[in-house]
């Protein structure tokens, strides 16, 4: 498990994450949700160990994440930034094969993993473009891809026998705004993948996102972040709409999918009932 117990992070005399407990389980969708400013991403570099937290514990699997080697950090957590940099000029194709080149594998091995990886971000056309060339929504998708390979490769890197507490050793993939740049077949592909990675790995995944319809129809729990502070946990199917009108400051509507998956929220627009006028 991949535990944040009481994290806090302070940077240039402001707390952009304050007090912040949250736990990822295995098998499991945790959607971090809040406005602008509200710490999402900061709580996302810090369960990454990208950070490390001024108060309080990251652990995985029990132990401190700043005690973890960051080779074995790197086979069992991946994360996805909001905005990938395209860095040098490689292809597609070469930045997904350096993301596997310490898999313990042969060659035939590390290029399965890279297709595999790539067709599940429906980024296979992508592979011999190259990453300065390509759109915001094809950098996500590849950068997507190469996360999953990276956990892939891991796997394969992990010593044999239980490494965790429960007997475990469960990926995280943790994911900045990963659909904000994706069109909307694109967005649902890209979570779908997620949730096929988790049913697949029995990994575990934290997701920034904007779109309430989306994280209801995809994410198992959610925790709703203002001003760096838990303003609310639970399971997404009990999200309740008074508080998201509190913290966003703005009406919504909740409305059951059509299909039944989860709800759809729409904002209005207009202040909360009791804010008007």
């Amino acid at each position: 498990m991949l535990h944040a117990e009481h994290v806090s992070f302070a940077a240039g005399g402001r707390r952009l994450v304050d007090d912040v407990t949250l736990a990822l389980t295995p098998g499991r969708m945790l959607a971090i949700l809040g406005p602008n400013g509200a710490g999402k991403s900061t709580l996302l570099t810090l369960l990454s160990g990208e950070r490390r937290p001024t108060g309080g514990t990251v652990r995985l699997d029990g132990r401190e994440l700043r005690d973890l080697p960051p080779r074995l950090l790197a086979r069992r957590r991946a994360l996805v930034i909001q905005h990938p940099a395209a860095g040098f000029a490689f292809s597609v194709e070469e930045a997904m094969t350096l993301a596997v080149e310490a898999a313990p594998c042969s060659l035939a091995e590390r290029r399965r993993l890279v297709a595999d990886s790539l067709r599940s971000a429906d980024a296979e056309g992508l592979r011999d473009r190259l990453l300065p060339q390509l759109s915001g929504g094809e950098s996500q998708r590849v950068a997507f891809a190469r996360a999953l390979a990276q956990l892939a490769g891991g796997a394969l890197a992990a010593p044999r026998g239980p490494v965790a507490e429960d007997g475990t050793a469960a990926g995280y993939l943790l994911l900045d705004e990963p659909t904000a740049s994706l069109d909307p077949a694109h967005q649902h592909h890209l979570l779908r993948a997620a949730r096929a990675w988790m049913a697949r790995t029995g990994g575990a995944c934290a997701v920034v996102l904007h779109d309430m319809t989306l994280a209801s129809r995809y994410c198992d729990d959610g925790l709703l972040l203002a001003d760096g502070r838990t303003a609310w946990s639970g399971s997404m199917a009990a999200l309740p709409v008074p508080v998201l009108e509190r913290v966003f400051a703005t009406r919504f509507v909740r409305m059951p999918a059509p299909d039944g998956l989860g709800a759809v929220f729409a904002t209005t627009g207009q202040p909360p009932a009791g804010l008007d006028g």
